[in-house]
């Protein structure tokens, strides 16, 4: 292993998900960095291998402490968190302007932008500055605007085009200081998973990955980014996607 590689940590938010869990195993498996933390809201479920750690997307000072806690400093953070739907709360993809609910809404921007942007004003300024570094967040391809075809789903739309824009925003903020750090929105498709469970009706065999397959994806997309596509949203193929 190379030096660089012993000094590095990779870091996944959102490890106890399914996809989040398989980018912790295949970080794992890869070897690259010494250290890799998984963290979850409890805290305790990393596969072996990995440091645990706790956060909470709505808790500040978890976030904070998470990162302070980091054995090396971190070339990869991944923000593998997102909400979609959640029945306890009644929270469901609206199919028209008449389904909106300002506290279900609150809710799916708090997950999917607020939060990330918390992770990132944290995670940003510990990236090495002397090296590549990247911060990636799981965004989602019905959140381009410009590809937005048939309406609906307005919170997750919504939210996801405003954490596409935070990314834009904290790249042009970060090439100031780190100018060879990468900070990408990614689209892994259809994943096979708790959030896309209930809407999976429809999609073709071909196009449903399982989580495994979906990290590799995403791995492969994150090797080929440089600063020169730090702030873009990429399809799990390596599309650039239209904002």
């Amino acid at each position: 292993m190379s030096q660089t590689a012993i000094q590095s940590s990779a870091v996944v938010f959102g490890a106890s998900g399914a996809i989040g869990g398989a980018l912790t195993t295949r970080l794992l498996a890869q070897g690259t960095y010494s250290h890799v933390h998984a963290g979850s809201r409890a805290g305790d479920t990393a596969p072996d291998g990995a440091v645990p750690f706790r956060f909470a997307l709505d808790d500040e000072a978890s976030i904070t402490a998470a990162l302070n806690a980091l054995a090396a400093p971190p070339t990869l953070v991944i923000v593998a968190t997102g909400l979609l739907h959640d029945a306890a709360a009644g929270i469901t993809p609206e199919k028209s302007w008449r389904a909106l609910d300002p506290a279900a809404m609150a809710a799916v921007y708090a997950a999917n932008a607020i939060g990330p942007a918390l992770i990132a004003k944290h995670a940003l300024p510990r990236l090495p500055r002397d090296r590549p570094a990247t911060f990636a967040v799981l965004s989602a391809k019905v959140g381009s605007i410009g590809d937005n075809r048939l309406g609906g789903w307005h919170a997750y739309r919504a939210s996801k085009a405003a954490l596409n824009m935070l990314v834009r925003n904290f790249a042009i903020e970060l090439a100031r200081s780190h100018p060879l750090a990468v900070v990408a929105a990614l689209h892994p498709g259809t994943v096979d998973s708790g959030l896309s469970a209930p809407f999976q009706r429809g999609v073709a065999a071909a196009a449903l990955f399982s989580p495994d397959q979906a990290a590799g994806h995403l791995f492969d997309v994150i090797a080929a980014l440089g600063p020169a596509d730090s702030g873009g949203l990429f399809a799990w193929n390596g599309a650039r996607l239209a904002w």
